[in-house]
């Protein structure tokens, strides 16, 4: 079977990556047909991921106004046969449109709310302070990080190589199917958070059952300054 065209080329930026253990049976509800949880080490991740899209194209179009931006995402893994991909809980962007398309494009569940972040990040040998938040008043929600050591790539069998190598996309349909999508980039490395910090009433986003699992401390966080990346169209399964 020949591989989708390209639907959206772009960069990744300065991702910031709160990482949560859970039970298998909270995410079943969202798992898209025709995949699996994935595993590691014998549990179940959702990662709360803040980062910038930049010089962003929609299938070879660049759009004025919408080319930088940030984006929030609450997400799981998942794997259909040697596939390892991930699925999204919510996605949360500043700019309407770009909730439109997505939610056109891939039937994800995307919002729009006021987004605001600031990245400290002179080299990969030194430590970086970041911070994305979302929302508005007392129901603004952020995630700060300050990193502690140089950027690696994570070994291989590590909870960094879990969670920033799934290079697929799962969306579960309206009519109970699904759609499949490559993500093309090179392997990120990372740095390891000293300090990760959520803040902010997170039930109005995801939930009350969500929201307390990101009022503890999660259970890895690290930092990576990410790629240009390559997002092909979906394809659906069964």
């Amino acid at each position: 079977m020949s591989q989708p065209g390209v639907f959206l080329t772009a960069e990744w930026r300065n991702l910031v990556m709160f990482n949560y253990v859970v039970d298998p049976a909270l995410l079943a509800p969202f798992v898209p047909a025709g995949t699996e949880l994935d595993f590691f080490e014998g549990c179940t991740y959702v990662s709360l991921i803040g980062f910038e899209f930049n010089r962003t194209r929609v299938m070879g179009f660049s759009v004025p106004f919408h080319r930088s931006f940030e984006e929030v995402n609450l997400r799981f893994y998942v794997r259909r046969s040697s596939r390892r991909g991930v699925a999204f809980i919510r996605e949360l962007v500043p700019r309407l449109a770009i909730a439109v398309v997505a939610q056109l494009a891939f039937g994800e569940n995307y919002s729009r709310t006021a987004m605001f972040h600031r990245v400290s990040v002179r080299s990969g040998s030194e430590p970086v302070q970041a911070e994305f938040s979302w929302g508005y008043g007392k129901r603004r929600c952020a995630m700060q990080i300050e990193t502690e050591d140089a950027a690696s790539v994570p070994t291989n069998g590590s909870v960094g190589q879990f969670i920033t190598e799934h290079y697929w996309g799962y969306s579960a349909q309206r009519d109970g199917g699904s759609l499949e999508y490559e993500v093309q980039h090179p392997r990120w490395p990372v740095q390891n958070a000293k300090h990760a910090r959520f803040t902010g009433d997170a039930s109005r986003f995801y939930g009350p059952e969500f929201a307390g699992i990101l009022s503890r401390p999660p259970d890895s966080a690290f930092f990576a300054l990410g790629s240009q990346v390559t997002v092909f169209r979906g394809r659906r399964i069964e």
